[in-house]
C-alpha cells in the first residue's frame, strides 16, 4: 500500500447518491473531464431487468453517475473489453478485483492492455451471490419481475436500503446489514468465493471500500454521510488520486491500517482458504492449483479456530452436496 486515506466525493449529489462515499464514481468522472481516458469500463443495473447488472461503457461524467451504486449480484464487466481494445482509445476499468486479475493476466499475452488501459480500479469483495437471490427478495415482497422498474442494492444514503421499486410506484424497503446478508433468503457465497484471494484487490491500481464508521472496533451500519477507504497500490493510481483531489472531485481524510482490519473482518476469513483446499483433498474432491497464495502468512492470520472453521466447513458442505446427490 502506497497511501491509504478516508475518502469522499466532493460534489455532494454524487456522494448521496453512490453506495458509500462515491470515491469509484468521482474517480470515474475525473479521468472522463481529465482527458486520462476516454472512456470508463463498469456496471450498472439492466434496463429491461434492473435486478440484474450489466455491463457499460461510460463517455460522460453523467454516464459514469448513471453506474453508480453497488451490485451485489453476477456481473460481467469485461465482455467488452476487446471491443474497447479495438477501438484503439485509452480506458479504464472499474470490477471486481477477480475482473482486475484477469485483465492484469490478459496483459501477459495482450500488449494493448499496458498500452490501452492505464488505470484499473476495484472495490473490496466479500463474494458474489447468484440472481436467485435478488429473484428470492422480489418473492418476499410479492412482486413480480415483469413489474420492476428499480432494484437497488445501495445508495441514496450511506448505506442505504435494499429497494424494490414497481412501475406503479410502490417501494419495498429491506434494511442493511441484513438484507446484504440475505440471510432468510438462502444466501451462499460459490466455493470460490471463499477462497478468492483478490477480495482486497491487491492487484489494482486503486483499491475503493466501504469506510464505516468504527465504534468500540465494530463497524455501524447507522446512516451517515457516505465515506469510502481509498487504498493506493501503484504510481499510476497514486498520481490519479492525487490529481482527483487537486481537482476537487475527491476529499480525503486520515485513516489506519488498523481500523481498516477493524472494518472489514469477513475478508480474515479467507486467510485459511489452503485448509479447505486440503479438506477437498482429504475427501477425493477435485482442488486447484496455487501458486504466490502466501499460505503460510495466511494460515497464522487465521489462527487454529479460522483454520478449524475453514477445514470443518468444507468438509460439511462436500458431505451435504453428496447426500443431497444421492437422494436425487
Amino acid at each position: 500500500m502506497r497511501k491509504i486515506h478516508r475518502s469522499w466525493s466532493g460534489e455532494p449529489s454524487v456522494r448521496h447518491k453512490s453506495a458509500a462515499g462515491g470515491t469509484l464514481t468521482a474517480l470515474g468522472r475525473y479521468l472522463l473531464t481529465s482527458g486520462r481516458v476516454h472512456a470508463v469500463l463498469h456496471v450498472r443495473a439492466d434496463d429491461r431487468k434492473p435486478w440484474l447488472t450489466m455491463s457499460t461503457i461510460s463517455r460522460t461524467q453523467d454516464e459514469v453517475l448513471r453506474g453508480a451504486q453497488s451490485r451485489y449480484g453476477p456481473s460481467s464487466p469485461l465482455v467488452n473489453v476487446h471491443r474497447l481494445l479495438e477501438e484503439r482509445k485509452r480506458f479504464a476499468i472499474i470490477g471486481k478485483p477477480c475482473d482486475i486479475s484477469a485483465v492484469r493476466s490478459l496483459g501477459r499475452v495482450d500488449p494493448r492492455v499496458e498500452w490501452l488501459i492505464p488505470y484499473m480500479l476495484t472495490n473490496f469483495c466479500g463474494g458474489v451471490h447468484s440472481a436467485h437471490i435478488a429473484k428470492a427478495v422480489l418473492r418476499h415482497h410479492g412482486v413480480d419481475e415483469l413489474d420492476v422498474a428499480l432494484y437497488r442494492y445501495r445508495g441514496e444514503g450511506w448505506p442505504g436500503p435494499l429497494r424494490v421499486q414497481t412501475r406503479d410506484g410502490s417501494v419495498h424497503d429491506l434494511p442493511y446489514p441484513g438484507a446484504w446478508r440475505m440471510g432468510k433468503f438462502g444466501y451462499e457465497l460459490p466455493f470460490r468465493c471463499k477462497i478468492c484471494p483478490d477480495g482486497v484487490g491487491e492487484v489494482a491500481d486503486i483499491s475503493v471500500p466501504d469506510g464505516w464508521i468504527l465504534r468500540n472496533g465494530k463497524p455501524v451500519y447507522a446512516e451517515a454521510p457516505g465515506t469510502n477507504v481509498v487504498i493506493v497500490r501503484t504510481p499510476a493510481g497514486e498520481e490519479l488520486l492525487r490529481g482527483a483531489v487537486d481537482a476537487a472531485y475527491l476529499e480525503v481524510s486520515p485513516v489506519s491500517v488498523e481500523e481498516i482490519e477493524q472494518m472489514h473482518t469477513n475478508h480474515h476469513r479467507k486467510a485459511a482458504a489452503s485448509a479447505a483446499l486440503f479438506a477437498l483433498r482429504l475427501m477425493g474432491q477435485g482442488t486447484i492449483k496455487i501458486s504466490g497464495y502466501r499460505t503460510s502468512d495466511g494460515l497464522k492470520r487465521a489462527g487454529l479456530r479460522g483454520i478449524f472453521q475453514q477445514f470443518a466447513g468444507t468438509i460439511r458442505r462436500v458431505i451435504t452436496r453428496e447426500n443431497r446427490e444421492h437422494l436425487i
